[in-house]
């Protein structure tokens, strides 16, 4: 079905910006957009009627990494590339909340912790170990100087996992209030945002963009932002990034839940919080590497398996749940957590693999592809 021309002369015509995706950077990048060029014409285009991807499917953490994560990010990447992402986080989140607003996030400093399983004594022993080196390089970031610290909760009723470090510049947020609230935001602002609309590729004719759809419309914009992390390899193929699924869920309301905060477990592979007075818990992918990295959302037994084997036996043992719903999402993945932020042609920009910390960095992502677009 072709536009008509009443559609073409109206809807989309004279596009500053044409951004395509409706997720944390593609919403953050049209904000910043609109603010230092009010007078512009800026729309978004989502292949989805929701945000696709891990936008508004993630576990809402506000996190700048657990002890055991970034000792594994030391492996493959530099001290300096390792701390440069962890100050990348932390900016970002201040830079969301300042957008947003702690209300407009929901958002809960009830810090966080790393616990560890019997079988990971090595790891919680490497951590233990690393403690000092790791506080030292984090305090000018976060503004302690002992973010993380050993401890024993055992109030909050876990079982085998009695080994725990403290994260104390951690909070959780409401993701479902922070998407709400940043389209909120984009639309009184005057931003379009069309759903359902998959663009299949692009052309950069110097004096414009072209763009065609899934249904066979050509679109003209001045420039064009891409934001599209896990789906990315649909139209850069070449770009070195994939996609990568996550699989959560959240069990129905417990009685008397003994703890709040955001918990992480194997290098950041496994992570649950309270959400109220419910469970929220996801990851395992890590299992199946190879099948976890597809772009198909759903749930394999073998994950769902682990996450429920833990749920009963370390993190509710002796208590009665019922799980409520299941979910995946859709990261955008690559060989380092450095997030590809590049100028693809002379008014084609990139946002994307955002590497599972979205939450934290997208603002910041978002405001530099912005500066690249404004050139």
């Amino acid at each position: 079905m072709n536009l008509s021309f009443w559609e073409k002369s109206t809807f989309f015509a004279e596009i500053d910006v044409a951004i395509i995706g409706s997720g944390l950077v593609g919403l953050n990048a049209a904000i910043s957009l609109k603010i230092l060029r009010p007078n512009w014409k800026i729309i978004i285009l989502e292949k989805g009627i929701l945000p696709s991807g891990a936008s508004t499917r993630n576990a809402g953490f506000a996190c700048v990494g657990s002890p055991s994560e970034l000792l594994d990010d030391l492996t493959h990447q530099t001290e300096n590339e390792v701390f440069s992402t962890v100050e990348k986080r932390w900016k970002g989140l201040e830079k969301l909340l300042k957008r947003v607003g702690e209300r407009g996030l929901d958002f809960q400093k009830n810090g966080g912790y790393e616990l560890f399983l019997k079988q990971d004594d090595a790891l919680y022993n490497d951590c233990q170990n690393q403690l000092d080196f790791l506080n030292k390089n984090l305090a000018s970031i976060v503004g302690v100087v002992d973010n993380f610290k050993l401890v024993n909760r055992k109030s909050f009723g876990f079982r085998g996992l009695e080994k725990q470090i403290f994260i104390q510049q951690e909070g959780q947020i409401n993701t479902g209030k922070m998407m709400q609230s940043l389209v909120n935001l984009a639309t009184e602002k005057g931003i379009k945002i069309y759903n359902g609309i998959t663009v299949t590729d692009f052309q950069d004719f110097k004096t414009h963009v072209e763009l065609t759809t899934e249904n066979g419309w050509q679109l003209n914009a001045q420039r064009l932002f891409i934001a599209t992390n896990g789906f990315t390899r649909r139209l850069l193929p070449t770009l070195e990034i994939h996609p990568a699924r996550n699989q959560v869920l959240i069990t129905k309301p417990i009685k008397n839940l003994k703890f709040k905060g955001t918990f992480h477990l194997n290098k950041g592979y496994y992570y649950f919080r309270n959400f109220e007075n419910r469970v929220l818990f996801g990851g395992g992918r890590h299992l199946d590497k190879a099948g976890e990295t597809t772009e198909q959302f759903g749930t394999t037994d073998l994950i769902q398996n682990s996450l429920k084997t833990i749920l009963k036996e370390n993190i509710l043992p002796d208590q009665q749940f019922e799980i409520e719903q299941w979910w995946s999402g859709i990261l955008g993945v690559g060989k380092q957590k450095t997030p590809i932020v590049e100028q693809y042609s002379e008014n084609i920009t990139v946002a994307v693999r955002l590497s599972g910390i979205g939450v934290a960095i997208s603002s910041l992502v978002a405001d530099e592809g912005v500066e690249l677009c404004l050139g």
